[in-house]
């Protein structure tokens, strides 16, 4: 699907941070089809490597900041008017401003914050760059997910900056929606509501968001943090492609309500999910406690 910007409140883009940013370019290239193009004028000291499939962005690599943890990351960005009016939101809500709003060159301004229980995600005030402008197509971007152990208090918090609302689904799954988000999709996608109630979605799901995953209390490693999901067209074949260019399968492909996904993480750690759309298995009530941890 073609995309050209994005409601207020919606995940709009993702990077990834890495020690070796042409390293990982060689991995998500084979993995995913990616091509890349340097975003950063010559000369520059890091690389911020702008993924693309079929000509549209898709995600980015970039060049670990100066002092960070040499382990790799996924990071989650939201679409937003004001990057500042997001932080200013953020701080009255109890979380915290890593990074204070700043620009990026004339592609936007943004911000890294954190919820109050230290899940740390980036708000996107968009200028020359628009986002993912390819998503839910194989090797783009498909889903976002929160994993918290206070789902409670992240949906005051994210109700209060984002508008955000949570949305029971079965199998006791839960998801974000941003009341109004279908109708900004159906304004360029006509028909999305009759497809997704002839599908068997329940209601309300053509203004999901997001996942929210609540951390099991058996699982106490696991910490607060936003995962990213790409679509794919065989989770099976992409787990042992990713362990074959050097990657790490962390849960092996299984089935879930509405998908087949597995679990797996770059050379250098960064994890994320790859999942496969299987309308046939939405009656399955398949528990994914084991993708919580590794996700």
């Amino acid at each position: 699907m073609q995309r050209d910007g994005y409601l207020p409140g919606v995940p709009c883009w993702v990077d990834t941070n890495q020690p070796d940013p042409d390293a990982a370019a060689t991995f998500y290239g084979g993995l995913f089809g990616w091509v890349f193009e340097d975003a950063m004028p010559p000369g520059s000291a890091g690389k911020y490597l702008i993924a693309r499939l079929e000509g549209g962005d898709v995600a980015a690599i970039a060049s670990q900041p100066e002092g960070a943890p040499p382990m790799a990351v996924w990071n989650t960005y939201v679409w937003v008017d004001s990057a500042d009016e997001a932080a200013a939101r953020v701080l009255d809500a109890g979380g915290r401003v890593v990074m204070d709003p700043f620009d990026v060159m004339d592609a936007g301004r943004m911000a890294v914050l954190t919820d109050p229980e230290g899940a740390t995600f980036r708000v996107w005030q968009a200028k020359q760059h628009k986002g993912a402008r390819i998503v839910n197509t194989p090797g783009s971007l498909n889903f976002n997910g929160l994993n918290v152990r206070d789902a409670d208090g992240a949906k005051t918090f994210y109700g209060s900056v984002f508008g955000w609302k949570a949305l029971g689904v079965d199998g006791g799954a839960q998801m974000w929606r941003l009341p109004g988000y279908g109708d900004f999709l159906q304004q360029s996608d006509p028909g999305l509501r009759e497809r997704m109630a002839a599908s068997g979605a329940p209601d309300g799901f053509e203004d999901v968001v997001a996942t929210l995953n609540p951390i099991a209390d058996d699982q106490p490693d696991a910490h607060a943090h936003w995962s990213v999901t790409f679509a794919v067209d065989d989770a099976d074949a992409i787990a042992k492609r990713a362990a074959k260019l050097g990657g790490k399968v962390l849960v092996p492909p299984f089935d879930a309500p509405w998908v087949r996904m597995t679990v797996i993480a770059d050379p250098h750690g960064a994890r994320f999910v790859a999942s496969k759309f299987v309308p046939e298995n939405k009656d399955l009530r398949t528990a994914a406690d084991s993708l919580q941890t590794a996700a």
